[in-house]
């Protein structure tokens, strides 16, 4: 017998957020970043650096390597995505031509979480009350609100931008498990037409995560809502039709999650974390910080949704998602790579804050709007002044803490930036209005400006400070500086190396690189040491033959250099 629902909702509060509006917001917000940028250090360049390599045919196309050396995030599934289209994009330069299938990831991410929130939505046990005399939401109509709260969510939280937009395994990863809760939230609607429909969803998404080199984590998943949705079909008054259908759906479901297992030992995929030597590391303090602000602010929403729906915990519609957080969180807890593991609770931990709408008062949306209001506008009004000031000079306090951090930056105008800059802030600036002025009972409401703010800040970055941006994230610079040192058609020796500088030398500088581990080549003019490795170096490298020519660092960050030697023997 399910427990009533807190949710109490009238069908004046569930009216449509318009279909235009809210594709163009989405565009807005995955657009900037996949346009007009170099690529990134470390996990972006170092990405392209495998898809090059696959797409010129110097690689095994089931185990992605850079320079000879297996690439340092497995699971080759992102790397076939950016070959795959450098090599049908010819025309298009390599970088951008790698970034479009995860453009299109990134869209995905978006509208899985809509479709999982909406099926979820639509369970019985998630429904609002029934009114006495009628003028309750619709179930469809609550469905969709509730959908379009958690799409606003996943896109105002704080941690999404930046990795969203990155062409490495991680996006790859975050569309998978997305897809895969899509999967498992059509398994659990009651219709009898659904399961099958669920099946291509659930088969792409945890096979994409094996293949993606998380496949321990699409163990763990997968395990916990065929479980969820097995106690459903157990403890649920169906009748045959119904049962007919699900029992083979689950079953196959079941098979895909086996075979997802046995390929993925077949990979050596499974990527688990290494727990105690984590737990040994002195992080839990920095790790509860990057936990409050990367899931802001749908953390303190999904929060306030296990309280108010405490009584149905073990109904789909939370039981689903916040396995899905729970599972995620844990592995993060324990994870070199924090932020990137915690990325992947993202679409789970916003179909959960969805759901704390109904239930809440007020005073508490009006301090959300506020505050958002608030933050947002400051961050809006930092940006535009640090640009004014690297355009003019003035303030000088900024314009001189820019030269500091970024020496050798030398700020351009462009006017296609700075049109774009403008709109949107001036489309803020009309939602803020808006926002006060008309949809007050709106179940989608508290989320607008959160979401509208962290796409405005992160547009205005990618327009007014991406040269800036370039400039400081980029290896562009060190690597066309190293250029410059070699003989003209010489290769380079390179000694301990990351997978990022070995691609970044590669893309940007143009160098033709040989690893000093496959012994000196008589070819090589010039070798680029690291200087964790300078100390063994003569190991591998007679070094009579070669002099210490420069010490080549990073404008933007005095503690990363790189070492240029020039044969001078032999």
């Amino acid at each position: 017998m399910n427990r009533p629902t807190p949710a109490i909702v009238s069908q004046s509060a569930v009216r449509r957020l318009p279909r235009p509006a809210l594709i163009l917001f989405c565009v807005a917000y995955v657009l900037p970043g996949f346009l007009g940028r170099e690529p990134w250090k470390v996990d972006d360049v170092g990405a392209l650096g495998a898809m090059l390599e696959l797409a010129a045919g110097q690689a095994s196309w089931w185990q992605p390597t850079v320079l000879g050396l297996p690439v340092e995030e497995a699971g080759p599934l992102p790397y076939w995505l950016g070959a795959v289209f450098i090599r049908a994009l010819p025309f298009l330069s390599p970088d951008f031509a790698a970034r479009i299938p995860f453009g299109v990831l990134l869209s995905l991410t978006l509208a899985a979480t809509w479709y999982a929130s909406y099926q979820l939505a639509r369970q019985p046990a998630a429904l609002p009350v029934a009114f006495a005399f009628g003028g309750e939401a619709q179930p469809a109509d609550y469905a969709r609100a509730l959908a379009d709260a958690a799409l606003l969510a996943l896109v105002a939280c704080l941690g999404l931008a930046q990795l969203s937009h990155e062409t490495s395994p991680d996006l790859a990863r975050l569309a998978c498990t997305a897809m895969s809760l899509l999967g498992a939230a059509r398994l659990s609607h009651p219709g009898a037409s659904q399961p099958w429909r669920a099946l291509p969803w659930w088969f792409a998404g945890v096979f994409g995560l094996a293949l993606s080199g998380a496949a321990g984590l699409a163990a763990l998943l997968g395990a916990g809502w065929l479980a969820v949705l097995a106690w459903r079909l157990l403890h649920t008054d169906a009748d045959a039709s119904r049962d007919k259908a699900y029992f083979p759906v689950l079953g196959l479901a079941a098979a895909a999650w086996l075979g997802m297992a046995m390929a993925s030992q077949w990979l050596d995929a499974w990527n688990w974390p290494d727990v105690q030597a984590t737990l040994r590391a002195p992080y839990w303090e920095s790790w509860g910080r990057l936990l409050v602000w990367f899931t802001w602010p749908a953390w303190p929403l999904a929060l306030w949704t296990l309280w108010r729906w405490r009584r149905q915990w073990v109904q789909a519609h939370v039981a689903l998602p916040l396995w899905a957080v729970l599972v995620v969180v844990g592995f993060s807890a324990v994870s070199d790579d924090r932020d990137r593991t915690l990325l992947l609770a993202l679409p789970a931990l916003a179909a959960l804050a969805a759901f704390a709408l109904p239930t809440l008062r007020r005073s508490v949306s009006a301090l959300i709007d506020w505050f958002t209001l608030l933050f947002f506008s400051f961050c809006a009004l930092v940006i535009w002044v640090i640009w004014f000031a690297m355009m003019t000079g003035v303030p000088a306090k900024p314009a001189a803490n820019v030269a500091r951090l970024a020496p050798g930056f030398v700020p351009e105008f462009s006017f296609g930036l700075f049109l774009a800059s403008a709109l949107a802030t001036g489309a803020w600036l009309w939602l803020v209005g808006w926002r006060v002025g008309r949809h007050r009972e709106a179940l989608w409401k508290s989320l607008v400006l959160p979401a509208a703010g962290a796409t405005l800040c992160w547009l205005l970055l990618m327009t007014l400070w991406l040269p800036l941006l370039d400039f400081g994230r980029s290896y562009g610079p060190i690597s066309r500086r190293i250029a410059t040192l070699v003989p003209p058609g010489s290769c380079v020796l390179v000694d301990g190396l990351t997978q990022a500088q070995i691609s970044a030398l590669r893309y940007h500088g143009k160098l033709e690189l040989v690893r000093t581990t496959g012994g000196s080549d008589a070819r090589c003019q010039g070798m680029v040491v690291s200087p964790d490795t300078q100390a063994t170096l003569a190991e591998r490298v007679d070094l009579t033959q070669w002099a210490f020519k420069a010490t080549v660092r990073r404008l933007t960050d005095n503690k990363e250099s790189l070492l240029y030697y020039q044969r001078v023997g032999g």
